[in-house]
């Protein structure tokens, strides 16, 4: 599947039924060795990528031009479909959000995230007009380049607190389904009957589930509730540094080098990465 067109069906066809997981990649290294474990698909982590330039994830946190070389890094990484992690666009306007999302297709994705919060404390989502407007922006930029590249819209209730984030969701979600999105996620829900109201609500689209922690779910209860697809965000990154850090507090604290214990043998890095090149 080398060449994108390849790659960008075997995408669309994932979507079409049974249950996936698309890991978070944050760098060239992380991507080939998820390549290397049989994932299918990858997806790009904003928040894993800018802690690597010691930045928050915020929205504001890496420029347009920062986020799609990042993006080209890990699409050029392997031979895998790549979702990319493409925050709100990187502009408020449906205008400039159509223009960004043009440029993140040229960078050979197979699909890409729009969400829709604003990154501002005292709105932090746009309202549901805008909002849709937004997606039916990236919808018609898409389309304007003649490819099969997923559009995958995002609420964000839970994870700015909102009052009802599920009925929140749910309501936005089904509005983004209209305005032209092919995959629908809102990352937050971690209760069963949470994630299968959002399935029902907006089926027969396909729904992402993220799962940033160990909460008693696995893939294939999440298959069973209906979920097409499953991303981890920055959950693979955060726990290569909680390693780091551990063992780097054990010198730092106690002068001890126990915590490296648990580091993975160089010859066997060296080997996947030998075997990718």
């Amino acid at each position: 599947m080398h060449d994108l067109e390849s790659r960008r069906a075997a995408f669309a066809r994932m979507h079409e039924s049974g249950c996936f997981v698309i890991p978070n990649p944050w760098d060239v290294g992380s991507a080939r060795y998820l390549r290397h474990l049989g994932f299918r698909a990858l997806a790009t982590t904003s928040a894993g990528f800018q802690f690597t330039l010691g930045r928050t994830d915020t929205v504001s946190g890496c420029s347009l031009q920062e986020v799609l070389a990042h993006v080209a890094a890990i699409v050029t990484a392997t031979d895998l479909p790549v979702n990319a992690d493409f925050q709100n666009g990187y502009a408020h306007e449906p205008e400039a959000v159509a223009r960004n999302v043009a440029a993140c297709v040229d960078t050979g994705v197979a699909g890409l995230s729009v969400e829709d919060a604003t990154g501002e404390e005292d709105r932090p989502l746009y309202d549901l007009t805008l909002a849709v407007e937004r997606i039916r922006a990236a919808r018609a930029a898409i389309d304007a380049k003649g490819v099969r590249v997923l559009l995958t819209a995002r609420a964000e209730s839970f994870l700015v607190g909102h009052p009802r984030p599920l009925d929140d969701a749910i309501r936005r979600l089904q509005a983004y389904a209209d305005a032209g999105a092919d995959v629908l996620f809102a990352p937050g829900p971690r209760t069963r009957e949470d994630i299968a109201a959002i399935v029902r609500a907006v089926a027969p689209k396909p729904v992402n589930v993220l799962m940033m922690a160990s909460v008693g779910l696995t893939v294939g209860d999440l298959a069973e509730l209906g979920v097409r697809r499953i991303s981890v965000g920055s959950a693979l990154a955060r726990t290569a540094w909680g390693a780091f850090i551990r063992a780097a507090s054990e010198i730092a604290e106690h002068g001890s080098f126990e915590g490296l214990e648990g580091a993975v043998p160089f010859p066997e890095l060296n080997a996947v990465f030998e075997a990718g090149r």
